[in-house]
C-alpha cells in the first residue's frame, strides 16, 4: 500500500516524518515568537470584531476594525515574505535551484488576488 500525504498525493516520508511533497523551514525562536505575537494580536482583533457584532455595534465602527485587522494581516504577510526572501529564496538561488523563482512568482500571484 502506498503512503498518502495530507494533500492526497502519493508521498514518501522523510526521516523527520514530514511529507517529501511539503517543504518546511525551521525558524529561530525569536522569529517564531515575533510571528506568533503578530497572529495573536490579529486573533484578538477578529474576536473584537465578533464582539462588536454581538453588541450590535454601528456598521462603520465594525468596518473600521475590519480594515485594521486586514492591515495587520497584510503586515504579517509582508514580514513573512521578507523573511522568506532573505532565507529560503536566497539559499535556494545560491544552491542553483532556479525553480524557486517560479515558486516565488506563484506565491506573489496568490497574494495579489
Amino acid at each position: 500500500m502506498e503512503n498518502r500525504c495530507c494533500c492526497g498525493e502519493a508521498a514518501e516520508k522523510q526521516e523527520d516524518m514530514t511529507c517529501s511533497c511539503h517543504k518546511t523551514r525551521h525558524r529561530s525562536e525569536e522569529e517564531y515568537k515575533k510571528l506568533c505575537n503578530r497572529l495573536s494580536r490579529i486573533e484578538g482583533q477578529i474576536r473584537g470584531i465578533r464582539g462588536m457584532l454581538d453588541r450590535e455595534a454601528y456598521c462603520p465602527d465594525i468596518l473600521a476594525q475590519a480594515a485594521a485587522a486586514n492591515a495587520a494581516l497584510n503586515a504579517f504577510s509582508r514580514e513573512l515574505l521578507s523573511q522568506h526572501l532573505h532565507t529560503c529564496v536566497m539559499d535556494d538561488l545560491r544552491a542553483g535551484k532556479d525553480e524557486t523563482v517560479d515558486e516565488l512568482l506563484d506565491t506573489l500571484q496568490k497574494m495579489m488576488k
